[in-house]
């Protein structure tokens, strides 16, 4: 794998992790120093991203990690939940009895982190039981796309959890989405995977969920 396709992937799973946040500076120099390398390679993954918008860039401040304004984030989250939907009815379809087992044993950990109301390791534990699922649906080009919208979408996904205080009802949702995977039923692991990842759970928590959103994280 090339120097700038390891630093574009660096660069993308800290955005998707929230190590770097929508408006943060990215710091060229310190990426070359960590990698080793010549500021060629990090700027060339610092365009890949900007392709993919990830990243912007602004006059006199360099790369930053691009906001979205509202229309913006919510577009996206519409795809986001329609994809996740059908890669919840593949996975359903294709998963291994080993994967659907393992899928509910991380559901099952996760039990703690809601009790421990703990917003940073369910993070964690949302991300590999998505990751699961991902590599249950047996298409590679799916996945992709779904990490592209996750790096988007992650710093607002976490900030929902947070701000709406939804860990009890997600951590609920994805118990709905083993039970269907767990009884072979793409169509209701596909349903009830769409309702866990809508925004549209009801005018109050969307509304919430907006009205909470820090101005730093989002365009003007």
């Amino acid at each position: 794998m090339k120097v700038s396709e390891q630093i574009r992937q660096s660069i993308e799973e800290d955005i998707r992790h929230g190590i770097l946040l929508p408006g943060d500076t990215i710091d060229e120099h310190g990426i070359a120093e960590r990698f080793g390398v010549s500021r060629t390679p990090v700027r060339e993954a610092m365009l890949q991203l900007q392709a993919q918008s990830l990243l912007i860039s602004v006059p006199r401040n360099g790369m930053v990690v691009a906001r979205m304004d509202v229309p913006q984030l919510l577009a996206i989250w519409e795809l986001l939940t329609e994809m996740e939907g059908v890669c919840a009815r593949l996975a359903c379809e294709r998963m291994t009895d080993d994967e659907r087992e393992q899928l509910s044993e991380i559901h099952a950990k996760a039990a703690e982190v809601v009790a421990n109301d703990d917003v940073a390791a369910w993070s964690r534990v949302n991300h590999d039981f998505h990751e699961v699922l991902y590599h249950g649906a047996r298409n590679p080009y799916l996945r992709q796309e779904l990490m592209r919208l996750r790096a988007r979408t992650g710093a607002y996904l976490r900030h929902a959890f947070s701000a709406v205080g939804r860990l009890p009802a997600s951590h609920a949702q994805h118990g709905e989405v083993v039970d269907a995977i767990l009884a072979r039923d793409p169509a209701r692991a596909h349903d009830t995977m769409m309702r866990h990842i809508s925004l549209e759970q009801g005018a109050r928590d969307l509304r919430g969920f907006l009205v909470n959103l820090p101005k730093s994280m989002l365009s003007s």
